[in-house]
């Protein structure tokens, strides 16, 4: 018999530990994420007393494999469309706290003589606060459907995205010996370069492509795909410099944009969850119990540096968003624990080699005791709060709650704002997206012509075909960028407003024609030996034909109009099935109450009753405001609606009605049958002697249905199949019938029979 290969025994021990683990955890009511952990520890080489991995090697690629695979489903859970839509709220508190975390970290880290790299990456460690423990907690606690939390929720998201482009940056920082401001700014250009350029593309590519081969399409066939287009992206990433979960998150974040991203994330999320419990478990593989020992001190340091720091700068960052004191520490105290992207950045630093083997323990530990203390913290933010009010004077709470930015995205921008930044956005895309296409030209289709048309002679031609089609592929983008927004509805209110704007905004132009001549004049100096008034006179007159040219004009019309309808695809998808958000929601933001979604369980006790029975604004004081079902809106339903299973509800109130109602939704169920092994139907045949009770009677008088609970299927005459019992035929002795029911009703019945 073959025998089974270590990587196989490694995954098998992995696996059943970690069920066992996770069982015990989910009893006692823990994140999975610290089961994992702790299977781990119990299968590394550093528990002596259990069984080990004989491989680690193998168990860390399957640990990159999942990081990958976390990062992609975190990117299908995010949209760039609603980091914009958000603010400058969340994105202040966000900056503020990364900041001022990072900073104290490495201050920590420095006051013990920990290495430069080591306390750099610490800071990254304790800056990065855990999305899944918190929303566990909320959870749990019963909170995620109140305000803050979803103020928390939004910072959260907003620091998971920070911390792909904290990786990238420490990946930077690491490679060099000493990286200089020129270095950092260099390598911040470069992320920001192919983040633009990998987004646009992705969603003028992806799409496109889906929609073409949706009818071929099956669940099978789109998880292939989508987890083919993670790794090809992942691939791409690392051959330019980035990491491969950097990739996954991109690709992820493009998918998010399509109609097929909430069946995508369906597919992938067992995946995630498997390769995501290997990386976990390799995480608590590494925890050495004498490192711990050795480093009691500072790990108890950084769990107080956490605890308080995320109170005090967090609180702070939240009111520096526009919460008022009490909102701001309630989503401060949340924050107080590290978590999953601690992990990630921790792993590495490791996979670098640019910190000590101690860190990766210490901050495990770290981790698992600030996740066991965040619903205390949760909890001990109101009485901190009603502490300091009883302290501080009124005036000075009145203070610091008017503090806040009152909502500064809602001011009104001037048109001169408005204007320009779009103008910078527009130039700043096609500018990528031109050079993108003039390197892919230079890189390889100038080399395959210089191949085809070998020899001095022929390489000019090689080089004037290259430059004929490169600039032909970015006349779209020349002419856009040169044209966009100089008819749009502000250039006309502000050339009409004042005489003053006219040489302002026809600057504005001239900066644009400026940029795409530069790009002609690159092409042509790369190209040719002309002189440098030559090519920039051959630029202008380019631009020029751009311009007036219908056929470019065309093309770039209909380039933009499909990457708009590629961006709005899942959008109007949520139109037409009913799940799109009301506009008012951020109206109500604004105020003491706001809306959140519930979703009616399968066993809800409340299916079947009207809203009138139900009287929810009577027990509750919500509203609600539209049933979400199948495909879908029910706007303004009256008392008549019933409610059914699966019934997706848009409630309104303020934060403690909608945890009433919450708590209510999700106990007023009916409890699973822990008997149901006993529930199972069997068929017995049934004989009707001379003293049976159930002759001369009707099927009705019999009463074998409504006092035994159990269903004659037929009656046995020697036919080939069995015959019908009508209702007004009578039992006579000797027939033969058979029965359906449970087991303890078919042996009451027999026995009555007997």
């Amino acid at each position: 018999m073959a025998e089974i290969p270590t990587m196989i025994q490694d995954l098998a021990l992995i696996l059943v530990v970690a069920g066992i683990v996770t069982l015990i955890f989910k009893r006692l009511k823990q994140p999975l994420v610290l089961g994992y952990i702790v299977a781990g520890f119990l299968v590394s080489p550093h528990m002596t007393y259990t069984a080990s991995v004989a491989d680690v090697d193998n168990i860390q690629l399957w640990a990159d494999i999942g990081v990958m695979f976390l990062l992609f489903s975190l990117g299908l859970d995010f949209s760039f469309k609603k980091i914009l839509k958000m603010g400058a709220s969340p994105i202040i508190s966000t900056v503020t706290i990364i900041f001022c975390m990072s900073m104290l970290g490495v201050c920590v880290g420095h006051t013990f003589g920990w290495s430069k790299m080591d306390c750099i990456f610490l800071g990254g460690m304790l800056a990065m606060s855990s999305t899944t423990i918190i929303y566990k907690a909320f959870n749990d606690l019963g909170l995620r459907q109140q305000q803050f939390a979803g103020l928390v929720m939004s910072v959260l998201i907003l620091e998971d995205i920070l911390a792909i482009v904290m990786m990238v940056m420490l990946s930077a920082i690491a490679s060099g010996n000493n990286p200089d401001g020129g270095q950092m700014l260099g390598s911040v250009m470069k992320i920001g370069f192919f983040l633009i350029l990998w987004l646009v593309v992705g969603i003028f590519a992806v799409p496109l492509f889906l929609r073409s081969v949706r009818q071929l399409i099956n669940a099978e066939v789109l998880l292939i795909v989508s987890l083919g287009m993670c790794c090809a992206m992942a691939v791409f990433s690392t051959k330019v410099g980035f990491s491969s979960a950097f990739g996954a998150f991109i690709m992820g974040s493009i998918l998010a944009e399509t109609v097929e991203a909430e069946r995508i994330e369906k597919l992938v999320e067992p995946v995630k969850n498997l390769f995501g419990a290997i990386f976990f478990v390799s995480v608590g593989m590494l925890v050495d119990p004498h490192i711990i020992m050795s480093y009691a001190l500072p790990i108890v340091v950084l769990i107080l540096t956490i605890l308080l720091g995320q109170a005090f700068f967090g609180s702070f960052a939240f009111m520096l968003g526009g919460e008022s004191l009490k909102s701001a520490m309630r989503c401060g105290f949340s924050m107080a624990q590290i978590g999953e992207f601690s992990f990630i950045i921790a792993s590495l630093g490791l996979s670098l080699g640019v910190i000590s083997d101690f860190l990766y323990p210490v901050v495990v530990a770290v981790s698992v005791i600030t996740t066991f203390l965040t619903p205390y913290m949760i909890r001990l933010a109101t009485p901190a709060y009603n502490a300091i009010e009883h302290r501080l004077p009124a005036r000075i709470i009145k203070i610091l709650n008017h503090l806040s930015m009152s909502h500064p995205n809602s001011q009104k921008d001037s048109l001169w704002k408005r204007l320009l930044t779009q103008m910078v956005t527009n130039t700043l895309i096609y500018s990528i997206l031109t050079s993108a296409t003039i390197a892919l030209m230079f890189t390889f289709v100038l080399p395959f012509f210089r191949k085809l048309l070998p020899g001095w002679e022929l390489h000019w031609y090689a080089n004037a075909i290259t430059g004929v089609l490169t600039v032909m592929l970015i006349a779209p983008f020349l002419r856009a960028m040169v044209m966009k927004k100089n008819r749009s509805e502000e250039w006309r209110t502000l050339w009409a407003e004042s005489n003053r704007n006219r040489l302002p905004l026809l600057f504005t132009i001239l900066v644009r024609v400026m940029i795409a001549v530069t790009f002609i004049f690159y092409i042509c100096n790369y190209l040719s030996r002309f002189r440098p008034a030559l090519m920039i006179t051959l630029g202008m007159v380019a631009v020029a034909l751009m311009v007036v040219s219908r056929t470019i004009k065309h093309r770039s019309i209909v380039l933009e109009r499909l990457f708009i309808n590629n961006l709005r695809s899942r959008d109007i998808a949520a139109q037409i099935h009913g799940k799109k958000r009301p506009l008012y929601e951020g109206k109500l933001l604004d105020r003491d109450i706001h809306i959140a979604e519930f979703e009616v369980p399968s066993n809800s006790q409340w299916m079947g009753q009207t809203l009138r029975q139900l009287n929810l604004g009577k027990r509750y004081g919500v509203h609600v405001s539209s049933i979400l079902r199948g495909g879908n809106r029910l706007n303004i339903p009256d008392g008549n609606y019933i409610i059914f299973p699966c019934d997706r509800l848009q409630v309104i109130g303020s934060d403690d009605q909608l945890a009433k109602f919450s708590q209510s939704i999700e106990n007023e169920v009916f409890g699973e049958d822990i008997d149901m092994e006993k529930r199972e139907m069997r068929l017995r045949q049934l004989i009707i002697g001379n003293d049976s009770p159930f002759v001369g009677k009707t099927l009705a008088e019999s009463g074998i249905r409504d006092l035994y609970s159990c269903m004659v299927v037929g009656l046995e005459e020697g036919k080939e199949n069995l015959s019908s019992v009508p209702p007004t035929r009578r039992f006579q002795e000797g027939d033969i019938i058979w029965v359906v029911g449970e087991e303890e009703a078919l042996m009451a019945l027999l026995h009555n029979e007997e």
